[in-house]
């Protein structure tokens, strides 16, 4: 009988030991004493900026593109455009960072500061910050729609803003289900890019398909270098993502087609417009970046990667821009 109590207690001790949840989650300390102040770089981190040229580079093709169209250059409705596409990239970063700390996603993993998950700032504020970027972003889309007299692309603003928030957010994230990349295609490609244009031409030539197609592959790329770098926690975790799902080889290779079909693309428009063939100057930044993706040893090295494919991207769309101008 004593034996058997002995073991009783001695089961039970075990049982309150085992971790539950996400095994990441147990070796984060809850003491505040424990933990450094936050500082202003920690949110600068958090606003994950390498991720901004992401931003940058649909409204510079969608802009190239509505001047094929027309002579005005709409600088103030252009600045409008990159201002929604900026707000919204921020808010989307501090939003995955709010959504993604709270369910224990982001607990010991690779790159920029996660404010939630190391608990030094306390979620709510976070989460505010997020909604003040999506609200900045709300305010620039409507200045548009008032100054374009385009009143139906408020809804596509609320759906971009929802998308952005549902990512990583509500109870059935698409981002925990492996729709990410569909979702950056359509809305960092084909609306910001298709939505640029309209709003300065009111029209959306072939100019505007292709290069939006272009920024959305790029756009992809970015997230895929990311997801890689995060594919081991991610599984831990229960994220889903494409990467998770299709395996690191098919990820590596899904990224390589997703920098170089581009420059394809690219290569097909510089028979309208040969400036274009410089273009050819971005893959300085792309090819070490689908070098990196291949041969890397540490999770660490894809943030160079990431960095380098934001950094194709934004120089993609510039000088896209300057084939369409030119």
């Amino acid at each position: 009988m004593a034996g058997t109590s002995k073991k009783k207690r001695k089961s039970s001790t075990s049982a309150a030991k085992r971790p539950r949840g996400n095994p990441a989650r147990q070796a984060v300390s809850g003491s505040p004493r424990a933990l450094a102040p936050v500082t202003w770089r920690d949110w600068v981190g958090a606003a994950r900026l390498r991720t901004l040229p992401l931003a940058v580079s649909p409204v510079l093709i969608g802009t190239g593109a509505a001047l094929v169209v027309t002579d005005e250059f709409h600088w103030v409705i252009a600045l409008a455009c990159l201002s929604v596409a900026v707000f919204l990239q921020i808010g989307v970063n501090f939003a995955n960072d709010y959504s993604d700390g709270i369910r224990g996603t982001d607990d010991h993993r690779v790159g920029p500061a996660r404010l939630t998950a190391s608990r030094r700032v306390p979620a709510r504020r976070v989460l505010g910050v997020a909604l003040a970027f999506f609200a900045l972003a709300a305010v620039a889309g409507l200045a548009i729609v008032i100054r374009t007299e385009q009143w139906w692309m408020l809804a596509v603003g609320a759906v971009a803003i929802a998308a952005a928030w549902f990512y990583t957010g509500g109870k059935r994230p698409y981002g925990y289900a492996g729709l990410g990349e569909l979702f950056v295609f359509v809305f960092f490609g084909l609306v910001a890019t298709l939505g640029t244009t309209w709003v300065q031409a009111f029209s959306l030539p072939q100019e505007a398909w292709f290069g939006a197609v272009a920024a959305g592959l790029l756009a992809c790329a970015v997230l895929l270098a990311n997801n890689l770098r995060d594919i081991d926690q991610d599984r831990v975790a229960g994220k889903r993502t494409l990467t998770v799902r299709i395996g690191r080889r098919w990820t590596q290779v899904l990224f390589t087609v997703f920098v170089l079909v581009p420059f394809a693309i690219a290569a097909f428009l510089a028979l309208f417009y040969p400036i274009a063939w410089l273009t050819l100057m971005a893959l300085l930044a792309g090819i070490p970046a689908i070098i990196i993706v291949w041969s890397y040893r540490e999770a660490r090295e894809l943030v160079i990667a990431l960095a380098l494919t934001s950094l194709t991207s934004v120089a993609y769309g510039a000088l896209l821009f300057w084939a369409f101008v030119g």
